[in-house]
């Protein structure tokens, strides 16, 4: 039986599981016409994490079901980030439920822009970045573990901007049960899949357990807040009259 899960079911989980965890979201917000309440870091951190597994992938030769669920990710991601952002509320950039005067400012604004083409080019810079390492430094094995450490560390801290932004709004509005579910069961698929199958490094194990333990306190937000809006924040009169005027900038 557990022959069967290793072989079969959990790696067909993992593989589909950017589909499964993140379709609901993408159809909320195309729907609602509006990405309150979720924060972009969200994809900011899965596609930076997705493209390093990638290549850390050309020096470790990991599972392949995990490879394929990077790629697949990165193209979830991608239409997920485009959609938020073609939803984006007009009174803030990546956050909502409270003012934007208590975000915390990040250098240069730092996936904080108003445009959307900044994003973009983020990311593309990223990728042209990464590749020319991977060129470089691809055969030394100290840069691959270091790349490996990293690219799951930041996987590891995906839950960490939703904890930040539903502890600030008191609530979970906009985050979607569907995606915290579908983490929790992810996390229980990938302990028992890392410790039992074979070409898992080290690096995946640990971060797999960090993973779940926030994964869990974002299931105690939801039981504390609720998914209602959260307290109410006045909109400053400036900033009404912007989305009067449908400005984003």
């Amino acid at each position: 039986m557990l022959g069967f899960f290793v072989s079969w079911l959990a790696p067909l989980f993992i593989v589909t599981s950017p589909v499964t965890s993140y379709a609901d979201q993408i159809r909320n917000i195309h729907i609602t016409k509006s990405s309150r309440g979720f924060s972009l870091d969200t994809p900011l951190i899965m596609l930076v994490a997705s493209i390093l597994r990638c290549f850390y992938w050309l020096g470790t030769q990991f599972e392949t079901s995990l490879l394929i669920q990077s790629i697949i990710m990165i193209a979830v991601q991608l239409i997920l980030l485009k959609v938020a952002l073609d939803h984006r509320p007009v009174d803030n950039t990546p956050f909502s439920n409270y003012n934007s005067a208590s975000i915390i400012p990040r250098p240069y604004n730092f996936w904080q822009w108003r445009s959307q083409k900044p994003y973009w080019d983020f990311l593309i810079y990223f990728f042209l970045t990464t590749t020319a390492l991977q060129l470089l430094l691809g055969s030394s094995p100290i840069y691959v573990a270091l790349q490996g450490y990293v690219a799951l560390g930041i996987e590891a801290t995906l839950p960490i901007p939703q904890v930040l932004q539903n502890h600030r709004a008191k609530s979970c509005h906009g985050f979607r049960l569907s995606v915290l579910a579908s983490w929790i069961i992810g996390d229980i698929m990938k302990q028992v899949f890392f410790f039992s199958a074979d070409h898992i490094s080290l690096q995946f194990k640990l971060c797999a357990m960090f993973q779940m333990a926030l994964d869990l306190f974002l299931g105690v937000q939801f039981w504390m807040y609720g998914n209602g809006d959260g307290p109410h924040v006045p909109i400053p009169m400036s900033e009404k009259m912007e989305m009067g005027n449908g400005r984003l900038n």
